[in-house]
């Protein structure tokens, strides 16, 4: 492509700037090229309903832009540096092949809208994939630890501290993605509002449809302000991309738990084979790489979250800046789905070792239930707490069942409320969660 959608005539371009200018840009936009068109469908139609085109102008504008959508699907379209970026190559391709009819679909629009709303909608589907993926690993959490309670140290400080058991570990884990599920329906919602028809951020002298648009293409509401529009890139990114760090947190404390369980030291877990490889010089190694890098994808998604808002020393407006978002927000939540799609299945297919965790439990884990049996029996607890230090076993003796049964508050291992989760969880997206 000789020409930008920008260029004056008799200017000259210089190639030196203009590979500075476009960076990886069109790159990045193949992964939003889809959502663009779909907008441009919108905005196309809306553009016929208030008479800036006829309906034969309108349809053919629309079944070239599906016929895009398709052969981009397929791979016959290929969106690379021929054009300056993935705006451009829709114009490009309907000014090819409808002539002076493709070069009318910009009118009342700029490529700040463009880029808005097809970020807003490429985010909203990843928003619902990642509250997908956190009741998945929710419920696989819920289903294990109602049918599996052994016995497992508890730590505190890395410390063993008290009889707990798989099904506990289990369903503060349950507890923990469902809030994560409700962390990401709300994120979508916060960002579902329609910025198609904002233009560059001041609006146009166009009545244009902002109504239907926002319908058409599945938004709550309009964004209603054109020059909001413009101040909330960025931060809605930044929005998205905390709603994913707080999954992979929780990910993150998971993996540290499995990457202790698993050594030889402890031996409480077994990894499926396909979770882990080996050494390249040390033929008795088998390392739990999945869960490590795990462990790691947090960091991902914190350096996008940082990279985003470090741009947004902004005055109001559009500002070049604001292009870098793009590179940070597709990759930490392109990473960070990856590994949560790792996820459910780790969490369905690893195996406790029962015989290794009885064991870690030793008989100074059972004094705090020592001195509660004690303060029950009417001693003042801390008399009872300098008791127990010294004489730690309970009536029940050193039985690590007869402790987590007898550990009836709420949520503890004799009521786990597993039902109360289930609730929630059921209450967030049923249709989705299926």
């Amino acid at each position: 492509m000789t020409d930008y959608l920008w260029q004056k005539p008799g200017t000259c371009v210089d190639a030196r700037i203009m590979k500075f200018l476009a960076g990886d840009d069109v790159l990045l936009d193949a992964a939003f090229f889809v959502c663009d068109i779909r907008a441009s469908i919108a905005h196309v139609e809306s553009l016929q309903r208030i008479g800036m085109l006829t309906v034969e102008e309108a349809e053919s504008l629309v079944r070239e832009l599906r016929a895009l959508a398709d052969d981009f699907s397929s791979g016959t379209f290929v969106l690379d540096a021929r054009y300056e970026d993935g705006h451009s190559a829709i114009e490009a391709r309907l000014g090819e092949r409808l002539g002076e009819v493709g070069r009318k679909v910009h009118a009342g629009r700029s490529r700040n809208d463009q880029v808005l709303v097809a970020t807003r909608l490429w985010l909203k589907e990843r928003l619902d994939e990642l509250e997908s993926l956190c009741a998945q690993a929710a419920v696989v959490c819920l289903d294990r630890a109602a049918h599996e309670a052994l016995p497992l140290p508890g730590y505190t400080h890395l410390q063993r501290a008290v009889v707990s058991s798989t099904a506990m570990w289990f369903a503060g884990f349950a507890e923990a993605f469902i809030d994560d599920a409700l962390r990401a329906r709300q994120a979508r919602d916060w960002i579902d509002a329609n910025p198609l028809g904002t233009a560059a951020g001041y609006g146009v002298n166009l009545p244009l449809d902002r109504d239907y648009t926002t319908q058409t293409l599945g938004f709550a509401r309009m964004q209603v302000s054109p020059v909001y529009a413009q101040l909330s890139r960025g931060k809605f990114e930044i929005a998205a991309l905390d709603a994913l760090g707080a999954v992979l947190l929780d990910a993150r404390r998971l993996a540290w738990d499995l990457s202790l369980f698993t050594t030889a030291e402890f031996d409480f877990v077994d990894l499926p084979d396909e979770y882990t490889t080996g050494s390249s010089i040390m033929p008795n190694k088998r390392n739990p790489d999945v869960i490590e890098l795990l462990r790691a994808s947090y960091a991902t998604v914190a350096a996008a979250r940082v990279e985003i808002e470090s741009l947004l020393s902004l005055p109001s407006g559009y500002q070049r800046d604001l292009q870098y978002s793009k590179g940070g927000l597709w990759h930490g939540f392109t990473h960070g789905l990856a590994a949560l799609h790792l996820l459910p299945d780790l969490l369905a297919r690893m195996q406790w070792n029962a015989a290794p965790m009885h064991a870690a439990i030793d008989p100074a884990m059972y004094a705090t239930d020592r001195a509660i049996e004690l303060a029950r029996a009417g001693t003042p607890f801390r008399d009872a707490y300098r008791r127990a230090a010294v004489d730690p076993l309970p009536a029940a003796g050193a039985d690590p069942q007869a402790s987590l049964s007898a550990r009836v508050s709420p949520g503890g291992a004799a009521d786990l409320r597993l039902d109360v989760l289930r609730a929630r969880l059921a209450a967030l997206r049923p249709p989705q969660l299926g």
